[in-house]
């Protein structure tokens, strides 16, 4: 089943945070405070951990998020986690941090994202948001400063205008990612910049 053809699924309350013991939860108890599974919700989340700052994430996941884009353009469920990978412990504060932003989302989405331009979320269209979702992973991927906010806010908002058939959600999720695109290649140009510069001065 195409990932498109999922109705939307409202995203479940979270553990509050404070509530009894401080939670110290692992990627698939993360996922499954979140109810059913589906690519949108597996991709929401992946997405919002990687634009948190919490080091190494992004890299770690990256991963995770190609393989879920190939399941996206054959319209297959969502993978389940590699074991190591979704054993991931987050810690207490990260933990806490997690839950109230995926609580924000939440809040977010009922309340500005509904059905509109829906033909940019059609299943025609899985293809090419599948290719956007690996391109999104793979700079995610680069060690680039600051590198995964861009590229998974992008992802963010492609998995909750996926799941509300929301397309000017998906339009600003170009946006984002294009952004990424071009700090990719203004720090492309730099490097190359400095290494040519580099070069000459050695020459001298």
């Amino acid at each position: 089943m195409n990932p498109a053809d999922d109705p939307p699924r409202p995203l479940s309350t979270p553990h509050a945070p404070g509530a009894g013991e401080p939670p110290d939860l692992t990627l698939d108890e993360l996922l499954q405070h979140q109810g059913p599974a589906s690519s949108p919700m597996l991709l929401l989340v992946l997405a919002l951990l990687c634009v948190l700052p919490v080091a190494g994430v992004g890299t770690l996941l990256s991963g995770a998020i190609a393989l879920l884009a190939l399941g996206w353009a054959r319209g297959a469920p969502p993978p389940a986690l590699p074991r190591r990978l979704g054993g991931f412990r987050l810690g207490p504060v990260w933990s806490r941090r997690v839950l109230r932003a995926l609580q924000a989302v939440h809040a977010l989405r009922q309340r500005w994202f509904r059905a509109r331009l829906s033909l940019l979320a059609h299943p025609a269209t899985a293809l090419f948001w599948a290719a956007w979702i690996a391109l999104m992973a793979l700079i995610i991927f680069l060690p680039l400063p600051l590198g995964n906010v861009l590229p998974g806010l992008s992802l963010v908002l492609l998995a909750l205008g996926w799941m509300a058939r929301d397309g000017l959600a998906l339009l600003l999720s170009a946006a984002s990612g294009g952004g990424a695109i071009a700090m990719l290649l203004w720090l492309g140009d730099l490097a190359w910049a400095t290494l040519a510069n580099l070069g000459q001065g050695l020459r001298v």
